[in-house]
């Protein structure tokens, strides 16, 4: 049972990333004819563009991704709940689920970071993949810089975002549980 569990989480959580990612490249206007925004809208638009026509953006926000972010995760844990706990709680699934998405949405921006950290050691000139990246976390690593700039040309901003980012995790999973 745990393998099963293992692939059906795994499907979930990786769908569930690339649509909270479109969400996040639409929030931080990222650059829409970049490969990596092309690719991720054309893995998404099945299923937002349908929910674009019933829910509608607010202020910059396409809240279709993200409502469709929380159904994903409401799915996860709804189809983990029926498979192997014996039964449906929705309300149960609903919290869960919006949970899931939180979490995610942590380990998008953890990941985005380190790759960004490591491209910056290898990528030569310019890299389509380390453009966007750029776009999507130097907001987030711009006031971090005002207050600890690079020392002798290493830039310690992104580890303390990091830091920073499972400080919250942790202490949301202790107000939370």
């Amino acid at each position: 049972m745990n393998a099963m569990q293992f692939l059906i989480g795994v499907v979930f959580d990786l769908f569930l990333m690339v649509v909270l990612l479109r969400f996040w490249l639409q929030l931080a206007k990222a650059d829409f004819y970049n490969p990596l925004s092309q690719t991720v809208v054309k893995a998404t638009s099945f299923a937002v563009n349908p929910l674009r026509k019933i829910i509608p953006g607010v202020g910059g926000l396409d809240l279709a991704s993200l409502i469709l972010a929380f159904l994903v995760g409401f799915a996860k844990i709804s189809v983990l709940m029926v498979l192997f706990y014996g039964g449906w709680n929705p309300v149960g699934a609903a919290i869960t689920g919006a949970m899931t998405v939180l979490k995610e949405a942590f380990s998008l921006v953890f990941w985005v970071l380190i790759i960004r950290a490591i491209l910056s050691w290898v990528a030569q000139g310019y890299n389509p993949i380390a453009a966007v990246f750029d776009q999507l976390t130097e907001p987030m690593l711009r006031p971090i810089r005002k207050v600890i700039p690079p020392l002798g040309g290493l830039d310690l901003s992104i580890l303390v975002l990091i830091i920073g980012m499972q400080f919250l995790q942790i202490l949301m999973m202790d107000l939370l549980g």
